[in-house]
């Protein structure tokens, strides 16, 4: 049974007020002395233009609800507490959760509709550094949660392979390649070529111009300039991909900013004969000031190049055409909120369906970095996410390794990658975040490792039992005590969750919620003698365990971390 539904729908016939608002307003109480759910009657003073405590006074007097179901209900402050029958919670949630199974969580809320999530997207011919990492990790998380909601879902890694700076890399790698054995470290090389042209291009202006041109000629299709690209690029995605399977990372598409390189003009020719594109020191732009943006949109610069902002908005007219999008979400940092704001207010002027522009957003993120110290491997400003990963699985390995754990290679990667996730995704997105290795490790805190190790110690319990017992023969009465009724009203908040965490975009809100069902697991294990000589109380109590391990596996790997045999 969905309670919320059913309250909501007893407050509804009371208020007249739309039942669907009701619900959204129910909460869960953090003290269980205030019930199993509550409403806030605050949220209906001004529409019914009473005080909250009168407004949940009148709704207890007049709200007709089965006793069965609702075993009480109180006012508190201007909030109408409901008490649910203990023994009708347990059955409901169990019901709730037999109907799937191990799919439990999983919704056709998104049937027939696509999403596209562009994530990761590095530059080629540079190192894959941790500011990369918070993309690729919540992308491929938001990935995996829209498909397991029924959305047909894209991967786009939209690589940066376009643009001036591989034109410095040519001409950088025209003066000094010859210096270089590319067989190893290959991205650090030509990182180095770069930054070695880079400096010359702020001391000789000339040389600068001749990168420029460079440019051009690789637009133009250049033989010699394109197949030192293809080099670069081919060098860079070998490198890339050694991380993305170490995180266990997959897109559907791999098409960089190159690929709509000859699909540019089509976006300028639509823009001029709308009349919104500009001239400006010799450059096209869109002028967005009627839409309260004070900058302009670059399309095309003054030497005739294109610049990003012409690629993404080719990129946005292939995919309406291609997949047919509801949603595009380009999960990208904070710093280039501008131009995703100039790109969306231009695509309105291309000619497309409104639901293609309507379904464009920017799923930013704050800015991740490590304590100072914290790593030795550096180049630059900057910590190359491999080194971060590969220490993370040392360290791991070194946590582990007076355990018996048969394997203790791949449980290591398990847990040191898992750890890194988690703690990418364990606060909001939107808030800067300082990445530290050694509490990202802790076993015993609200970390990674932590909720693997409480998932591996309900798979123990269920393997040292040797069976599942059937729901429809079990005890419900062994399992209204107060740490059982707490865990199961958080797995049967499971799906509530994920569709939470998608419509808001934000994989921390699973996060925290595993944290939750871990700890309160931990509880109901130290309070409960799981197996016991009562065949009663301990099937009872052996259905809760595979509830909540199928939980925490679901959750998990909707994060993207795997959970080990043991640990």
């Amino acid at each position: 049974m969905d309670f919320k539904s059913y309250i909501a729908e007893a407050i509804s016939k009371v208020t007249n007020i739309n039942q669907e608002e009701i619900k959204s307003f129910i909460e869960i109480p953090k003290d269980e002395a205030n019930g199993d759910f509550a409403f806030p009657c605050f949220r209906l003073a001004k529409e019914l233009k009473q005080s909250p405590v009168n407004i949940a006074n009148n709704i207890k007097e007049n709200i007709v609800v089965d006793k069965d179901i609702i075993d009480k209900i109180d006012v508190v402050s201007g909030y109408l507490n409901f008490y649910v029958s203990k023994t009708n919670l347990v059955k409901a949630v169990i019901s709730k959760f037999d109907s799937q199974k191990e799919d439990y969580g999983k919704s056709n809320i998104g049937e027939g509709k696509t999403v596209i999530v562009e994530y990761s997207s590095p530059n080629i011919a540079k190192p894959f550094h941790i500011g990369h990492l918070k993309t690729t990790i919540i992308g491929n998380s938001l990935y995996k949660l829209y498909k397991y909601l029924g959305f047909n879902t894209i991967g786009i890694n939209h690589l940066g392979d376009y643009g001036t700076q591989f034109a410095k890399l040519i001409e950088g790698y025209k003066r000094w390649g010859r210096e270089y054995d590319f067989s190893t470290d290959a991205i650090d090389k030509l990182a180095d070529i770069y930054k070695r042209i880079n400096a010359l291009c702020e001391d000789d202006e000339k040389v600068l111009e001749e990168c420029r041109e460079t440019f051009k000629k690789l637009e133009d299709g250049d033989p010699y300039c394109t197949d030192l690209w293809n080099k670069f690029k081919d060098l860079s995605v070998k490198e890339f991909d050694k991380i993305y399977d170490l995180l266990g990372v997959k897109f559907d598409s791999t098409k960089g900013e190159a690929f709509y390189s000859d699909k540019m003009q089509e976006i300028i020719d639509i823009l001029e004969k709308s009349g919104k594109l500009v001239e400006s020191q010799g450059a096209k732009v869109v002028d967005l000031e009627d839409v309260g943006i004070n900058t302009p949109c670059i399309i095309q610069k003054a030497n005739g190049s294109s610049i990003y902002a012409t690629r993404d908005l080719a990129a946005i007219m292939y995919r309406a055409r291609t997949y047919n999008f509801d949603k595009c979400l380009y999960v990208v940092g904070e710093e280039q909120s501008l131009h995703f704001k100039q790109v969306f207010a231009v695509a309105k002027y291309l000619g497309l369906d409104e639901k293609y522009t309507n379904g464009l957003e920017h799923v930013s993120y704050g800015m991740i970095r490590l304590p100072e110290g914290k790593m030795s491997s550096r180049k630059g400003n900057f910590v190359k996410v491999e080194d971060l990963l590969d220490e993370a699985i040392s360290k791991s390995k070194e946590i582990i390794q007076d355990r018996d754990i048969e394997n203790k290679d791949l449980v290591a990667k398990q847990v040191g990658v898992g750890a890194v996730i988690f703690e990418d995704l364990a606060e909001s997105r939107t808030k800067n975040q300082v990445f530290d290795l050694k509490e990202a490790l802790n076993f015993n805190g609200e970390t990674g490792p932590y909720i693997q190790y409480m998932t591996v110690r309900t798979n123990s319990v269920l393997e040292k039992a040797g069976y599942i017992p059937d729901s429809s023969k079990l005890d419900l009465s062994k399992i209204t005590d107060d740490s059982s009724i707490k865990l199961l009203k958080l797995i049967e908040n499971f799906e509530n969750i994920l569709l939470d965490a998608m419509e808001k975009n934000e994989p921390s809100i699973i996060s925290r919620y595993l944290i939750d069902v871990a700890q309160e697991f931990s509880t109901f294990y130290n309070s409960n003698k799981i197996l016991c000589d009562n065949k009663d109380e301990q099937d009872a109590r052996l259905y809760v365990t595979y509830m909540t391990k199928i939980v925490l596996t679901n959750g998990l790997g909707l994060l993207g971390i795997e959970v080990p045999e043991k640990m």
